[in-house]
């Protein structure tokens, strides 16, 4: 009889246990990740009721290339540019929840009597959220479109960031052992720098390589091509001292920027789910009933902890980004779970030996127990909401509302120049330092070996890299932007002196990385020689240098831009003048795009349409700007082709519930009236007055004297004779303008 490998057997095995159990939780509607933890419970070496995997070993390697695909889709889901677009909110939200989970974390390990490196590992693993159970939770109770769910996805990207760093982090100080600041700022300056030169490189070459490659590649080969840059990237990052996970999530970030993104992720899926599950068998393998029972005690107090840290954390993180009270406490109660991240950082401290045997588990009940307390914390933010605002003082919540309600000013063009100078600076002083670093320690010995050691073949290198860093030499010391912001600052004839010194500090800049070079090679001397040669050549060559910068920047910002460019010139195109049409569309009171601007619904950039009129009431807004916003009832007059005004249907389309048609409906109007002296508003907020819950609508604008205030802030004071614009139940406004006992008089 045939041998059956013993490691078919254990996968045979292993998907067998998570196919029945992953049917179950499908049925309960739970999420599939904690199914397949159970499951490898189940066919674990702890549970003795069934059969057991024969090498754990495997299991174990084929775990860790679920990581790897697991890190690499979420790059592909990530991309830099969504980090710009999600800005300063999300942003602050994320890192002050990291911050204050760390400390946490830490601070509880201590309080149990850990030593410190379980401690901060404790930390590390209670940071980080579960991108996976959000976006299930979000999916089945229809949530994904309300504001605070756009704060979350944001959150979560910076999380998955900050997460790459604490890997990077985390592994340095469990190999030094101890906490060596030294030691912790070259492990990030080294970390920026790759991550720099992977990024610009990837983002410079793989596009041009993709779409080049376009007619060769049908859907087999375009799979073994993107795996095969994922593990290329993979072993690039291991041979440079960070972890696998690292060089995954880079590579599928770099690949998120260009327009076979969405193919690869559909493509890669399959393959990222069968090895995620893999891996999520392996983490339920290693749990231990007696461990858990053993730490029954801390298990019950870290959950705990997790939960309200993360509750609070995030809340006071929104706040202080300059979010509603409201959305704050719903993102809270939204990240309080930890899942697919902490478990990599679990694992890390096992694969080191850096961690004790009890902390595993540990995390693992934890991120089985938030888990299943998700959906029902998403579901009680509201609530909690409602019963905060009606125990909190006025001017508490006056000054919750009121902490980031401040507009934001848009930069001035001189910050605009500052700010685009030192990002310049930045970029292209990493590239100097990689193609210097990069010829001295691999070109030339390389060179050395193949030829005679002679003083040649020094000078010869040297002339190669000068060559190679001649464009961005140039870029750096002689090149200026020719940016709107730089020709107004220019015309003003302010900053003059200002821009004399940013120039003088260019030019010492490039002056020291040819010193950098020479001294790599030769002297400090034939660095000031190579100085004023270097000088001489671009003043000589100034315009073939600066022809030849400009092609590989607009190349960069082409291939930067292309995903964006190919989706706007696809509705371009859509948007034929013989195709083209104005089509009404009402918004019904519980379509999801409900209170939010233009801006926020980008339906311009995303489908191709204009929005050239919207009908409220009696007033008609023509051209409306990027800042209005769509209330209930608006009748909407947009510009576009049949097919993209049918893609908008389906997006404004109310969600329908399952007893909607026994609800009556709700007649929603735009209604006007005034404050005089009798009336209850008179000199209440709109917070304070209730106005919103009577009529189940909202106050969309207020004229005081001769000034109009549009979509007025919830602590917002009525004064007399203000006029003020509601939109709500007509029937619930009538109420509230005529109470019964003003119409028995």
């Amino acid at each position: 009889m045939t041998h059956l490998p013993y490691l078919i057997m254990d996968l045979a095995l292993i998907l067998g246990a998570a196919a029945i159990v992953t049917l179950l939780f499908k049925k309960l509607k739970q999420p599939l990740v904690l199914g397949y933890i159970i499951a490898g419970f189940f066919v674990g070496p702890h549970f003795h009721w069934l059969p057991t995997v024969y090498e754990s070993s495997n299991i174990q390697i084929w775990g860790e290339i679920g990581v790897i695909f697991l890190l690499f889709s979420l790059g592909l889901e990530f991309s830099f540019k969504k980090l710009i677009k999600v800005g300063a909110p999300a942003s602050i939200t994320a890192v002050f929840e990291v911050v204050a989970m760390i400390a946490l974390g830490f601070g509880t390990g201590k309080l149990l009597g850990w030593n410190n490196m379980d401690s901060l590992f404790l930390g590390g693993i209670l940071s980080i959220s579960s991108t996976t159970i959000i976006l299930r939770a979000f999916d089945e109770l229809n949530v994904k479109t309300q504001r605070f769910a756009s704060l979350v996805f944001g959150a979560l990207i910076v999380e998955d960031l900050v997460a790459i760093v604490l890997l990077v982090l985390l592994s340095t100080l469990a190999l030094s052992q101890q906490f060596a600041g030294t030691e912790m700022l070259l492990s990030v300056l080294k970390l920026v720098f790759f991550l720099v030169i992977w990024f610009a490189s990837g983002i410079f070459f793989l596009p041009s390589i993709l779409k080049k490659t376009k007619k060769l590649m049908n859907e087999e080969t375009l799979l073994v091509v993107s795996l095969s840059l994922c593990l290329l990237m993979v072993w690039f990052a291991s041979a440079v001292g960070f972890s696998p996970a690292l060089g995954a999530f880079i590579m599928g970030s770099i690949l998120a920027e260009t327009t076979q993104a969405e193919k690869i992720e559909h493509l890669v899926k399959p393959v990222k789910d069968l090895f995620g599950a893999i891996f999520f068998v392996s983490v339920g393998m290693m749990i231990e009933p007696a461990m858990l029972v053993k730490y029954a005690g801390p298990i019950a107090l870290i959950t705990v902890i997790t939960i309200v840290g993360k509750v609070t954390s995030t809340t006071f993180g929104a706040l202080l980004s300059g979010q509603s009270l409201q959305t704050s406490v719903q993102a809270g109660f939204s990240l309080a779970q930890i899942g697919e991240f902490s478990f990599i950082i679990a694992t890390l401290g096992l694969t080191l030996k850096v961690t004790s045997g009890f902390l595993y588990p540990i995390a693992v009940a934890v991120s089985a127990v938030t888990t299943l307390t998700t959906p029902f914390l998403i579901k009680s933010s509201k609530p909690f909401y409602k019963w905060l605002e009606r125990i909190l003082p006025d001017k508490v919540l006056n000054a919750l509302s009121g902490m980031g309600s401040k507009a934001k000013e848009s930069l001035s063009a001189w910050n605009q120049v500052v700010r685009s100078t030192l990002v310049s600076t930045f970029l292209i002083s990493m590239l100097l330092v990689c193609i210097v670093m990069v010829s001295a320690e691999y070109a030339l010995p390389y060179i050395k070996g193949h030829f005679s050691d002679g003083s040649w073949v020094k000078w010869a290198t040297a002339f190669l890299t000068l060559l190679l860093m001649l464009p961005f030499l140039y870029a750096l010391a002689v090149r200026n932007t020719n940016s709107a912001a730089y020709r107004e600052v220019i015309k003003s004839n302010r900053y003059n002196g200002r821009l004399n010194l940013i120039h003088f500090f260019r030019l010492i800049i490039a002056g020291s990385f040819i010193g950098f070079l020479m001294h790599r090679f030769f002297s400090f001397e034939a660095g000031l020689i190579s100085v004023i040669v270097i000088g001489v050549i671009i003043g000589i060559f100034n315009k073939k240098i600066r022809k030849f910068y400009d092609r590989i920047e607009a190349r960069f910002i082409s291939n930067f831009n292309e995903r964006e460019l190919a989706a706007a010139e696809k509705n371009r195109s859509e948007l034929a003048p013989w195709d083209a049409h104005i089509a009404p569309l009402e918004l019904h009171p519980e379509s999801p795009v409900i209170g939010k601007t233009l801006l926020e619904l980008h339906w311009r950039e995303q489908l191709g349409i204009n929005v050239v009129l919207i009908k409220r009431g009696d007033i008609s807004i023509t051209a409306p700007g990027r800042d209005e916003r769509v209330y209930p009832g608006d009748e909407l007059f947009v510009l576009g082709s049949d097919a993209q005004i049918k893609r908008l249907q389906a997006i404004i389309r109310p969600v329908k519930h399952p007893d909607e048609e026994n609800v009556a409906p709700i007649d929603v109007v735009l209604r006007e009236f005034v404050i005089d002296e009798h009336s209850p508003l008179l000199n209440k907020t709109i917070r304070g007055s209730g106005i919103r819950e009577k009529i189940k609508g909202i106050v969309v604008g207020v004229e005081r004297i001769d000034q109009r205030i549009l979509n007025p802030e919830s602590f917002f004071e009525f004064q007399l004779n203000d006029v003020v614009f509601v939109v709500g139940e007509a029937r619930l406004i009538h109420k509230l303008l005529h109470p019964p006992e003003k119409a028995d008089r």
